[in-house]
C-alpha cells in the first residue's frame, strides 16, 4: 500500500465513528457526511508527527467541524416552514448507505435528538462527546476552546436538561410493536374512537414537511386533534390513502415507513408512556431528509 493508501484505511477505521460524532451534533445526515468528508481534507493534509491518539484527534476536527455546521444550520432554520425534526438514519450498516455505520444508541433516538435540539451548540457539543464518547474534559476543553472548567459547567447543564426531559419508563420492543400495530390498523379503517383510545390524553405530534409536504405548522397537542389530524391524511381521497406501510428500525427504535408507490413518503415514530399508550408522536415528511432510506423496492 502506498502512504496514501494507509492514510485513507486508517481514516476508514474510525469513518464510523466520526459520522456518528457528527449526526448527533448536527442531526442531518447530508450535514455529518459533509462534515467528515471536510475532516479527511483537514486529515489528509495534516502533520501525523503531532498526532498521538488519532481518534480522539480525528473526533475533534469533526465536532469543531459539526459545530460551524449546527451554527449556519441554526441561521437556516429561522426560515424553516414549520417544525424542524432531525432526519432519520438506519440503524444497521449498509453498502449504499456509507452515514448508516454511526453507532446506534439511546443519543440517536428520535426522541433523544429533538431534546438535544434544545441545547446550545456548545452544550450539544460538549454532551456528545462527554456522554456518549467518554472524553475527558481536559480533551473536550481543546475542542471546543474553552477551560475545562467552562467545559464541566456546560456538560452538567445539558446533562441536567437532557436527563430532565427523558422518558422516565422504558417499554419493551414487543410491546411497542404491538401499540404501533394496533394504532396504524384503526388509523387505517377511520376507526377514530380506536385510535384515541391508543393515545395518552395529552399526547403531542410534531411533523416536519418543510413546506413541501402536508404538515402541522405546529405541535398538535391532545389526543382528540390528534387522532383527527392523522385521520385526515389516511383517509380516502387523500394523499396517503394507497400507502404502503412498513414497520423498520430507525435512529436505534422502531419506526413507520409509509411508501407512495416506490417512493418514502413519510416517516413516523412513537414514544409510549408507562400505561402503554402514545404520548409522543414524530412525523418526518420533509422529502429532502427522506433520501437515506430504501426505496420499497430495496428491500
Amino acid at each position: 500500500m502506498t502512504s496514501e493508501d494507509e492514510l485513507a484505511a486508517e481514516f476508514a477505521e474510525h469513518r464510523a465513528v466520526l459520522v456518528g460524532a457528527a449526526y448527533r451534533v448536527v442531526g442531518s445526515v447530508v450535514d455529518a457526511e459533509d462534515v467528515v468528508q471536510e475532516t479527511w481534507l483537514r486529515w489528509s493534509a495534516a502533520d501525523r508527527e503531532e498526532v498521538r491518539d488519532v481518534r480522539a484527534y480525528l473526533v475533534r476536527i469533526t465536532t469543531r467541524l459539526a459545530l460551524n455546521r449546527l451554527r449556519q444550520q441554526k441561521a437556516r432554520r429561522e426560515q424553516y416552514v414549520g417544525p424542524w425534526l432531525p432526519e432519520p438514519i438506519l440503524s444497521t450498516r449498509t453498502e449504499d448507505d456509507p452515514a448508516a455505520v454511526a453507532e446506534m444508541a439511546d443519543s440517536v433516538s428520535m426522541a433523544m435528538l429533538v431534546v438535544l435540539e434544545t441545547l446550545s451548540p456548545l452544550e450539544r457539543a460538549a454532551f456528545v462527546l462527554r456522554e456518549v464518547f467518554d472524553l475527558p474534559f481536559a480533551e473536550i476543553a481543546t475542542t471546543l476552546g474553552r477551560s475545562e472548567a467552562a467545559v464541566r459547567q456546560l456538560a452538567h447543564r445539558a446533562r441536567e436538561h437532557v436527563h430532565a426531559r427523558q422518558p422516565r419508563h422504558s417499554v419493551d420492543k414487543a410491546r411497542h410493536s404491538e401499540v404501533t400495530s394496533q394504532f396504524l390498523t384503526a388509523a387505517w379503517s377511520g376507526d377514530l374512537t380506536q385510535v384515541v383510545s391508543l393515545l395518552a390524553p395529552d399526547v403531542e405530534l410534531v411533523s416536519d414537511g418543510g413546506g413541501k409536504k402536508k404538515a402541522a405548522l405546529r405541535p398538535l397537542l391532545g389526543a382528540d386533534k390528534v387522532a383527527r389530524w392523522l385521520l385526515a391524511l389516511v383517509a380516502p381521497g387523500q394523499e396517503a390513502y394507497n400507502f404502503e406501510v412498513r414497520l423498520t428500525e430507525l435512529n436505534g427504535e422502531s419506526a413507520v415507513v409509509f411508501y407512495a408507490g416506490d417512493e418514502v413518503d413519510s416517516v413516523g415514530f412513537m414514544e409510549l408512556d408507562d400505561t402503554g399508550r402514545i404520548h409522543q408522536i414524530y412525523v418526518v415528511r420533509n422529502p429532502d431528509k427522506l433520501t437515506k432510506i430504501p426505496r420499497l423496492s430495496q428491500l
